[in-house]
């Protein structure tokens, strides 16, 4: 506590995160940043619910583009909060407090060349549409990816037994259960990982990115 009573912005207040590892080492990060030449900052944003599929298919994407020397970083939402955002809760300002201050990270990282991959919850459209309007204010490529797996599914998955934890009145807030998700309106990519592989849904990221000359078009072989 602070001398005023409040609580200190170092403190912890998010529970219920895991810290996720990425599958990309520092080291060979730095071997290829900006080997293919060329401008591709720009940041891609995957929104769903928790268990959707989010940062599974970012980490994997940041892999693929890492491999093909394209300069890459996956932003995931439990990391964030055990670091720059871990004096924020899940309330619903708290809540666009952290899509806020991601937002300007994923600016940065996009403005500095990396493709920045943003795993976030993000259930409201005007904290997406403010993403995305902090980067179209500076001339940045901002994608929207929907991870739209169902509740039913997720719920399913429950990797980190949060579903349950919600639905015993544990966790109070859960986005799908007791707080709502906002479909998006129109996401550059909708994405249905049910029945799908990894590969698969990378390939369809890879293809749009091909499309808007973020990927080069002698990188895009097919991810296996």
């Amino acid at each position: 506590m602070t001398k005023s009573g409040n609580t200190d912005n170092n403190d912890q207040k998010a529970t219920n995160v895991y810290a996720q590892k990425h599958n990309v080492s520092r080291s060979k990060r730095g071997e290829v940043l900006g080997s293919r030449g060329g401008f591709r900052g720009c940041t891609i944003w995957f929104t769903g619910l928790s268990g959707a599929g989010k940062t599974t298919i970012s980490f994997a994407l940041e892999e693929h583009l890492v491999a093909r020397g394209i300069p890459a970083y996956g932003l995931d939402g439990d990391n964030v909060r055990t670091g720059l955002n871990k004096n924020l809760g899940f309330a619903p300002e708290d809540r666009e407090e952290n899509i806020r201050r991601v937002a300007e990270v994923g600016k940065l990282f996009a403005d500095s060349g990396v493709v920045a991959l943003c795993s976030f919850v993000s259930p409201y459209n005007n904290d997406r549409e403010l993403a995305r309007r902090l980067h179209k204010s500076v001339g940045l490529p901002f994608f929207e990816i929907h991870v739209a797996t169902s509740l039913e599914e997720c719920e399913k998955r429950d990797v980190k037994g949060l579903y349950k934890k919600a639905r015993a009145g544990i966790i109070k807030g859960f986005t799908g259960i007791d707080q709502p998700y906002e479909i998006p309106v129109n996401p550059e990519v909708t994405i249905n990982t049910e029945n799908r592989t990894v590969d698969d849904c990378v390939q369809q990221i890879v293809e749009i990115l091909q499309e808007n000359d973020i990927v080069p078009r002698s990188a895009v072989e097919k991810v296996i």
